[in-house]
């Protein structure tokens, strides 16, 4: 895996990270720290590529499971320490998950794989930050 990150030298803090598969994704600083706030900061896609990474797993999962999953959204709450390094020191993620008859057991078992097994990103953030995970089950229509 790689990825090469470009400063866009445009005065600010922007920079533009282009991913091995070939896409391509801008971040930026707050004012304060001389960006101009046109995109998500790094922490920000560190934070998201962590859920986004276990809704992935979590989907799979139940599909796998021959469950009638219909929707995910994964909420991320995080803290972060107060000096640097400002790593992040405390996750709560809250899955909605969504579906028709999903058996409880069967969305907390995708969650706890997810959590304790394949997701790398959290598995990795969890070196440093207290991870919790709580979840609503929604019937669809």
């Amino acid at each position: 895996m790689e990825c090469t990150i470009t400063w866009t030298g445009s005065g600010g803090m922007t920079f533009l990270a282009e991913t091995g598969s070939g896409h391509l994704l801008v971040m930026d600083g707050a004012p304060e720290g001389g960006g101009r706030d046109l995109a998500p900061r790094p922490m920000e896609t560190v934070l998201a590529g962590a859920g986004g990474c276990t809704a992935y797993d979590v989907v799979l999962i139940l599909k796998r499971g021959r469950q009638d999953v219909r929707g995910c959204t994964v909420r991320l709450e995080a803290e972060r320490a107060g000096e640097d390094p400002k790593v992040f020191t405390r996750i709560r993620f809250h899955y909605t998950v969504s579906g028709r008859g999903l058996k409880p057991e069967a969305v907390e078992r995708a969650i706890r794989l997810s959590a304790e097994k394949y997701c790398s990103a959290s598995i990795m953030l969890g070196k440093t930050a207290e991870i919790s995970h709580d979840w609503t089950i929604l019937e669809a229509g």
